[in-house]
């Protein structure tokens, strides 16, 4: 059943479309930083990374038919909100493929804005307390919640919970298990996934 939203999507200020939040980040590397408050070199670093991985996802994912068709078979206009900052390596795996996927029906209106632009908006949808992006809203015309999704699809989150259980606290370590994992997915598990709420938004 869905619920009435708080997000308006006219009042949400700034929002970029996939092509726009690309340019963003294009332009943040510029200029030698990333979104946010937080200027570390690290972010930055990671930023420089997450566009290069951004643009070769883009280059080679292919979505499947199955899910093709589910986006064709999408009868109501939606608005996709979808959070996101540019040093978030998951955010750079993900955004890609929601950003084709949005461009393949005319009904979907993806609009991505900047967590810590919208700390109060992100608090709404925690994942186990924490601010995990990306993490996607999807509301019909009535600003109702359609569905959420996010951080990231369950096969990934169950590489994090092993990294977790080994008692792994090394960032770098946690980076390079996560990149090899979605290196090895090659976005199926994000499509197969989006592929099933699209089509329980049906039923």
């Amino acid at each position: 059943m869905r619920k009435q939203s708080f997000i308006i999507p006219e009042k949400l200020g700034t929002t970029y479309t996939y092509e726009s939040y690309k340019l963003l980040i294009s332009r943040l590397i510029s200029e030698g930083k990333t979104s946010g408050p937080i200027q570390r070199d690290d972010l930055i670093h990671f930023t420089e990374l997450n566009a290069k991985r951004m643009k070769r996802i883009e280059k080679t994912t292919v979505l499947t038919e199955e899910l093709k068709k589910q986006i064709f078979s999408i009868q109501e206009p939606m608005t996709w909100v979808l959070l996101s900052e540019a040093w978030c390596g998951d955010a750079a795996q993900i955004v890609p493929v929601i950003g084709k996927i949005a461009q393949e029906s005319d009904k979907i209106d993806l609009k991505i804005i900047l967590r810590d632009e919208h700390l109060d908006m992100m608090d709404r949808y925690l994942t186990n307390g924490g601010r995990s992006i990306p993490k996607l809203i999807c509301l019909d015309q009535k600003n109702q919640e359609i569905f959420v999704w996010g951080p990231r699809p369950a096969s990934i989150q169950e590489v994090v919970e092993e990294i977790k259980a080994e008692g792994i606290t090394n960032h770098a370590v946690l980076v390079e298990r996560l990149q090899y994992a979605y290196n090895q997915d090659r976005t199926q598990s994000i499509q197969q996934e989006m592929q099933e709420i699209l089509a329980n938004t049906k039923s």
